[in-house]
């Protein structure tokens, strides 16, 4: 019986996560720094923006971004509001708040100086005065770190071309927009793992030594966090090198020309999170969120903090995480102090429907006509509860059932078993998190 409530389950599972495999999660925070309304959540099924500071979300489905299956895009938000996002095709970008996107450079002809499309797009970073910088992964192809002065419109290589590496993590000094660092990794000739900086915004390059930091047999190294105030400062994660589940959190104070270990997880780190000068924590999913009061020296663990997937700052310096929608902490997206005390902001059965587009564009067209009714009644969702709620449902749709109380069962307005069992299983695979090979 137990073995068959399992395929159900299953079955359950992979219909709300749109069959790519994987339940229904919160694993993503991004901000736009001159808009402290608005918040834009990673999940995996799509993404979800609120501009009213959480009270209702909309949903843009992934196949108006412009990628599917288990990749899960980084994203930036310019201080106009256009939306970049990160895909195996190149670098999609938004200047209608989701509603469409297009290809960056796609225009250009192949092999043209300075074309990003058509190629993995893995790393995005957006610098302090709005310099966008990307790097790509692409197999059997020479891969290079890129930046655009233009929002996005053309990008011109910054000097890390290689055959060999793949370029996986770029990061921009919030104080400083010409101090850049960017990783990646090689397997040929021998596996390596690279750190390089550069102080002139890619004129000139330093590559780090990185002795002493451990990798595991793939050789990633990522950059996690650099001091708002001192370029100088950076931590960086060696991804799978602690028994093969956990990371390796490193922290330098000379730039990258040494680095001292100062935290193992059991699970892989979902974010690094400097919050003041002295305060540094670290969210790990069901491994744990960890706080550091001596600048990131050393760690101790939260206790009692939900399974955070996902951890941001906000410039009042309150913090957002991606918790649990079901089981064991009944958020989806939620709201700290202190890292400790949570206060829910949004759980799906809140959502309110899909981005709110004009016919013709696919976040109308297949977002909303096609997808939204199967998602909806997946969820159960019945809309926004936050009575200072801006962005409301679409006129039209049916959003009129009332609220249920909160717990586990109010998703209730889908199937009661399927979501049970559906709740069961995400909290035992809250924490995986997909790893590129």
């Amino acid at each position: 019986m137990f073995r068959r409530a399992l395929v159900v389950a299953s079955l359950t599972l992979a219909s709300v996560a749109h069959a790519n495999g994987r339940p229904p999660l919160t694993n993503g925070v991004f901000l736009q720094d001159n808009d402290p309304q608005s918040l834009y959540v990673r999940t995996t099924f799509g993404l979800l923006i609120s501009h009213d500071d959480g009270c209702s979300f909309r949903w843009v489905c992934e196949q108006d971004i412009g990628y599917g299956g288990s990749f899960d895009p980084t994203y930036a938000i310019a201080a106009d509001g256009t939306l970049f996002a990160t895909t195996f095709t190149g670098l999609r970008v938004s200047h209608d708040g989701g509603c469409s996107f297009t290809t960056a450079t796609a225009q250009l002809p192949a092999g043209a100086p300075g074309r990003i499309a058509d190629i993995w797009v893995d790393a995005l970073a957006l610098g302090p005065t709005g310099d966008v910088w990307v790097a790509t992964a692409e197999s059997g192809k020479p891969n290079d770190v890129y930046r655009s002065t233009d929002n996005g419109a053309t990008f011109a290589s910054r000097g890390r071309s290689s055959t060999t590496i793949f370029w996986k993590s770029v990061a921009v000094a919030p104080s400083d927009p010409l101090h850049v660092y960017a990783a990646g990794y090689e397997l040929t000739p021998t596996p390596t793992a690279h750190l390089s900086s550069t102080v002139d915004g890619g004129v000139q390059w330093t590559e780090a030594s990185l002795a002493g930091v451990q990798v595991a047999a793939t050789p990633q190294v990522t950059i996690a966090a650099i001091d708002p105030a001192n370029p100088q400062h950076l931590f960086v994660v060696s991804l799978g090198a602690n028994n093969i589940d956990g990371d390796r959190l490193y922290r330098s104070l000379d730039g990258g020309a040494s680095f001292a270990e100062v935290l193992a997880t059991t699970q892989p780190i979902a974010n690094v999170v400097i919050r003041d000068a002295t305060t540094v924590l670290v969210a790990s999913g069901s491994g744990g969120t960890f706080r550091s009061d001596d600048a990131g020296a050393t760690f101790a663990p939260v206790a009692d903090a939900p399974r955070l997937g996902c951890l941001g700052k906000r410039a009042d310096g309150s913090l957002i995480g991606c918790a649990a929608n079901w089981d064991p902490d009944f958020m989806a997206v939620g709201t700290s102090t202190d890292a400790a005390q949570w206060q829910k902001i949004f759980r799906f059965i809140e959502l309110g429907g899909a981005i709110a587009c004009p016919a013709g564009t696919p976040g109308h067209d297949i977002c909303d006509a096609q997808m939204w009714p199967a998602l909806q009644a997946q969820f159960g969702a019945t809309g926004p509860t936050c009575p200072t709620a801006t962005d409301l449902p679409n006129s039209g749709a049916d959003m009129t059932e009332p609220k249920k109380p909160g717990g586990c069962c109010d998703a209730s307005d889908g199937s009661p078993v399927g979501l049970a069992l559906l709740a069961l299983l995400t909290s035992w695979m809250i924490g995986l998190r997909r790893r590129p090979a």
